[in-house]
């Protein structure tokens, strides 16, 4: 289970943040080797308060491990093929880093393993980087003899979208009925930058399949839009972004809105502090009326299409309808100059080796 992750402790902030910067995948930096420490150590009191601020840390790897074990036993009755079914957590940026899932794996004497992106729309940013990540990892012999495949994307997958569309229904649900057709239902994406975005990467396209598949689910009740948040840095990023998009709704009487986070399958800082205590209370500030969606968490409709989604993965390929990366997965983006990038794509298309 690919994930970005997030500190469990507060002390854990600063290699974090050291090792995200650092990923010039995510966030491209001149200079970068010399850069992102000093950005890391600069930004690290103020995100140490922002996870203290939620509770002490981020509750990312709880719910994954969560998702993960409920997913597997899952499994184990919907395809027992290939039963006995386990998880292993693989973070790219907090523990469990990726070396250490490669040395358990190696050790538990894996032989057959699926990376599945815990990102529902995919970006080379992100998906792309845990890949490349693991790639690294399994070239250098660090988890033994393992045939791999890949579930890279599954953003308009009918369980996550119905997943998504309760706890909307459930925020709706707050609202006085006889105003609640008029609540915009703003959904806030993590943003990209443009270099990223203008080098043919598919997020933007991808996270906008999922919000168009979600409002076809609520038979387009409620007006909306797609927003997007977490930007850091001066360059340009995508837009706009979702505490100016409350501001500029708040300016044109819209007062009533669900706020729906769209990208990402767990609580972690972006939801829990971002959205619940940063851009809830400027909302308030404007006098609007706002609630959030709640995250997927531990959703059993999430969890059942985690376990629909690998089932039906595992069977394709033992029948042979299907090969150990989807079509999609083997493009590049047109603009890509990561070399890197290039070869993951082989080497998983080829089950690892």
């Amino acid at each position: 289970m690919l994930n970005m992750g997030g500190p469990s402790t507060v002390p854990e902030t600063h290699d974090f943040l050291k090792n995200l910067f650092s990923d010039s995948d995510l966030i491209p930096l001149p200079f970068q080797s010399i850069l992102a420490p000093l950005i890391a150590r600069r930004r690290t009191p103020q995100i140490e308060q922002q996870y203290t601020d939620i509770g002490g840390g981020s509750p990312i790897l709880r719910y994954t491990n969560l998702q993960g074990e409920r997913m597997a036993a899952l499994l184990d009755e919907l395809h027992p093929a290939t039963a006995p079914h386990k998880h292993y957590v693989a973070f790219r940026y907090a523990r469990p880093l990726t070396d250490e899932t490669a040395r358990q794996m190696k050790a538990d004497g894996v032989q057959r393993a699926v990376a599945f992106t815990q990102y529902p729309q995919y970006s080379c940013s992100t998906t792309g980087s845990s890949l490349n990540e693991l790639y690294r990892r399994g070239k250098a012999g660090e988890m033994g003899d393992v045939e791999w495949s890949v579930i890279d994307r599954w953003g308009t997958h009918p369980g996550f979208v119905e997943a998504v569309a309760q706890n909307i229904e459930r925020a709706l649900a707050q609202f006085s009925e006889s105003t609640r057709a008029e609540t915009v239902l703003l959904f806030s994406a993590h943003s990209l930058p443009m270099s990223v975005v203008n080098r043919g990467d598919p997020y933007v396209l991808e996270v906008s399949a999922s919000v168009a598949k979600v409002m076809e689910r609520l038979k387009h009740a409620n007006p909306y839009r797609l927003v997007w948040q977490s930007q850091v840095g001066p360059s340009a990023w995508m837009g706009m972004q979702t505490n100016e998009a409350l501001k500029g709704l708040a300016r044109l009487g819209r007062k009533q809105v669900v706020l729906v986070p769209i990208a990402f399958t767990s609580d972690h800082i972006e939801t829990l502090y971002e959205l619940d205590l940063e851009y809830m209370k400027e909302a308030k500030e404007h006098g609007m009326e706002i609630h959030r969606a709640e995250s997927l968490n531990d959703s059993p409709v999430f969890i059942r299409a985690l376990a629909d989604m690998a089932a039906a993965h595992l069977r394709d390929g033992l029948a042979g309808s299907a090969g150990h990366t989807s079509v999609q997965l083997g493009l590049r983006c047109p603009g890509c100059t990561n070399a890197t990038c290039g070869q993951q794509k082989a080497w998983f298309a080829r089950g690892g080796r």
